[in-house]
């Protein structure tokens, strides 16, 4: 008996220590919601604003290639977002964006005002090989906010070739959404095509 004393002592003092919250009529997780509260209240704004590096890099395209009846040709696209709202970022921050939006801001779900300009390789005139889309498009986190995948919906307007058409499109990203694939397809028959973007992004 005397042998186990002390480790009924033990036992004891470890038990009293799991059960104190319970007896002080706090919660077993409160550290963790405390650290949580804290982590929210201590949320500040983003210092994010246009560069010289920033816009250097803009410039740099995403290729595609665009199918047609009967033909396949390589392009390349660009992106400008002039209005993002994310619905997934801490309460505390501002949801809206300009032109610069974060990864998490966007990858963490979203929706978005885009513009993207094209350019696709084929015979004719220099005019004719530009395509101008303009939409919209709602980004929804996949695994881990959406840092490691995510997915996007959207649907835009096409002009091309003195035409307009509406064109729909999916999308899936990783590695912070900097690399992603979007399909875009338009069936109106006049611009008839499916577009396969290799989305490269820098935020």
């Amino acid at each position: 008996m005397r042998r186990r004393a002390p480790a009924l002592a033990a036992c004891a003092a470890a038990l009293g220590w799991l059960l104190w919250p319970l007896a002080a009529g706090a919660s077993p997780d409160e550290p963790w919601r405390r650290e949580t509260a804290a982590k929210a209240a201590a949320a500040t704004e983003p210092d994010i604003r246009p560069t010289l590096s920033w816009l250097l890099v803009q410039l740099v395209p995403s290729p595609e290639l665009w199918i047609g009846p009967g033909e396949t040709r390589f392009g390349f696209r660009w992106q400008v977002t002039p209005l993002l709202y994310s619905f997934g970022i801490n309460r505390k921050l501002s949801p809206w964006r300009a032109f610069i939006a974060e990864p998490l801001t966007r990858h963490a779900g979203s929706i978005e005002l885009f513009g993207s300009p094209a350019y696709i390789a084929h015979p004719g005139p220099f005019a004719e090989s530009w395509l101008i889309r303009g939409g919209v498009r709602a980004y929804f986190p996949l695994l881990d906010g959406g840092d490691y995948l995510s997915c996007s919906l959207g649907g835009s307007a096409l002009f091309a070739r003195e035409q307009v058409a509406a064109s729909y499109e999916a999308g899936i990203y990783t590695l912070f959404g900097a690399l992603g694939v979007q399909v875009t397809a338009t069936p109106t028959a006049a611009l008839r095509s499916t577009t396969i973007t290799l989305s490269i992004r820098y935020f």
